[in-house]
């Protein structure tokens, strides 16, 4: 990993366009805000607007006022910007009621995978190939982030999504697919988080090209899901999870009913109608004005469970949704899956003991273990190799227990490099299933990166 402080490496990840003789031209925040302010007003004074003439009144609004704040600094004796500036104020402005502002640029970048704001002028990125970089500030005033910030989850056309004292953190999908999340008042400044999905429509052969998966991976993950085992993704935040879990959801068959259930729409399974033409996606609903109408992910799955699916997926487990999510899996709705934070395999079924205990039903260790045993069939961890990139580093087998362990073979396990390498057998029926369902069990033993 690196921290970059290069300007032209910032410039070039703020994405700002070069003026004469290739200089790096960025739009002055002050004149933004101000102008801004302006059109503003006017779309107030315009009153309602369809939403097929919005884009086309914002344009001409914005010309209207890049003119007329050169008329004034002409008038005035000062210089007025260059057609250059002109063109980032522009671009700026039309981001800023179309967009994400000066955001945008960067959630827009392919070479983006993370954008962090800690402030409006403390702006981090954090590339696909691990670097990080500084970027140019995003707002005029850490106000003016608060407002777009809730100006963004107005227009995500999602149940409602407050941003304000009363309601300081907002976790939202934006329209392009990318993850937001922002906190307030209990920072000392307005901080946001960006997580761009580099693969929206992904299947295990991409991971495969892209050095995150062998052959033998492969061909297991495919085998799993096609015989419909259980499936946990652990691994540590941005490790790729949720990359993982969609590319596997692709050896679903399309004709099986799937229900996605997340905190904020990620996954978009039901998006790919190709793919999984009956899918639908259910989000938890933050509580209203009053405190009241919120709908925890428990009850979600709970409420998915009645909409028949064949199979049940569970963007994120980290807490009572847990429990509900394993017993899916263990009355009849195999071939589920989720994710889970972890920081091993072994480690993913402590934290679903301790969520499953931390239920309102309130389970012991014993029958939090016995439900883990009959659950779940394998756990699939995820980490990042000596080289940096991304990889399956281990893939555990559950077993059924009787009480106060969950036992497990792990038949893949970290190599010197974090690599998965073979490791422990399978169980004889479990590798009958796989076999059935398409998997060389020579895999097993030959496979290598």
């Amino acid at each position: 990993m690196t921290v970059a402080h290069d300007q032209r490496s910032v410039d070039a990840v703020n994405g700002q366009g070069a003026g004469r003789g290739g200089e790096r031209v960025s739009a002055p925040l002050d004149v933004v805000a101000r102008l801004r302010a302006a059109i503003s007003a006017n779309l107030a004074a315009a009153g309602p607007i369809a939403d097929t003439a919005r884009d086309q009144a914002i344009a001409l609004f914005i010309a209207q006022e890049i003119d007329t704040n050169a008329r004034a600094d002409i008038s005035q004796g000062r210089a007025p910007l260059s057609p250059h500036v002109e063109a980032a104020v522009a671009r700026a402005l039309r981001d800023s009621f179309t967009g994400l502002g000066a955001l945008q640029r960067l959630v827009d970048d392919p070479n983006v995978e993370d954008v962090f704001v800690n402030g409006c002028d403390n702006v981090w990125v954090r590339t696909i190939d691990n670097q990080r970089l500084r970027a140019a500030p995003v707002a005029a005033s850490d106000d003016d982030l608060i407002d777009l910030i809730q100006i963004a989850a107005a227009r995500s056309g999602q149940e409602e999504r407050r941003f304000d004292r009363g309601s300081p953190s907002l976790s939202l999908r934006l329209p392009g697919g990318q993850r937001l999340f922002a906190v307030m008042a209990v920072a000392k400044r307005p901080s946001l988080s960006i997580r761009r999905n580099t693969l929206n429509r992904v299947t295990l052969d991409d991971l495969l090209q892209r050095g995150e998966l062998t052959p033998g991976l492969r061909a297991l993950i495919t085998a799993m899901v096609r015989s419909r085992k259980n499936l946990v993704f652990c691994g540590g935040t941005g490790i790729g999870k949720t990359t993982l879990l969609r590319a596997a959801a692709y050896e679903i068959d399309p004709l099986e009913r799937i229900v996605t259930v997340e905190d904020a729409f990620e996954l978009g399974l039901d998006e790919d109608i190709d793919a999984h033409p009956n899918a639908t996606a259910l989000q938890q609903r933050e509580p209203n004005l009053e405190g009241v109408g919120g709908i925890d992910m428990a009850t979600m799955v709970k409420w998915g469970l009645r909409m028949r699916p064949d199979r049940v997926i569970v963007g994120e487990a980290r807490g009572a949704e847990a429990l509900q999510m394993l017993f899916a899996m263990s009355q009849g709705n195999d071939g589920s899956m989720c994710t889970i934070h972890a920081s091993n395999s072994k480690q993913a079924l402590l934290r679903l003991g301790m969520y499953v205990m931390a239920a309102p039903e309130r389970l012991t260790l014993d029958a939090a273990n016995m439900l883990i045993g009959q659950a779940v069939d394998f756990v699939i961890h995820l980490d990042v190799a000596t080289d940096g990139t991304r990889v399956v580093s281990s893939v555990l087998q559950v077993l059924e227990t009787t009480g106060e362990q969950v036992p497990s073979n792990e038949i893949y396990r970290p190599g010197p490099d974090r690599r998965a390498i073979p490791g422990s057998p399978m169980r004889t029926e479990t590798l009958d299933d796989l076999v059935a369902a398409g998997f060389d069990p020579n895999l097993l033993h030959q496979d290598r990166w």
